[in-house]
């Protein structure tokens, strides 16, 4: 498996907003395994998010489709600037 771990900083006053964004958005890419979103404890305006791929190909796939793209423009606007990405080989599961 292959995915990403970002960390989110929220603008005030719009984490209600950004989580109907993520709610709303029904899409299911080819080879998605999982999506979680974290609230970071004691931390209002900080969230993390993770995502699974089955494998490289797929997750590049992803982020090259123009859907994604509208996608992370409507969740930046929300931020209080761009987020962190970590990208890797998903090396251990349960």
């Amino acid at each position: 498996m292959f995915g990403t771990v970002g960390r989110l900083k929220v603008k005030p006053g719009k984490l209600d907003e950004l989580l109907a964004t993520f709610a709303a958005d029904q899409r299911k890419p080819e080879g998605e395994v999982g999506f979680w979103l974290y609230k970071v404890e004691g931390k209002d305006d900080e969230l993390i998010l993770a995502v699974a791929f089955q494998d490289k190909e797929t997750y590049f796939k992803n982020a090259d489709d123009p859907s994604q793209d509208e996608a992370y423009r409507a969740m930046v606007a929300l931020l209080q600037g761009p987020p962190t990405w970590e990208d890797g080989d998903i090396v251990g599961s349960r």
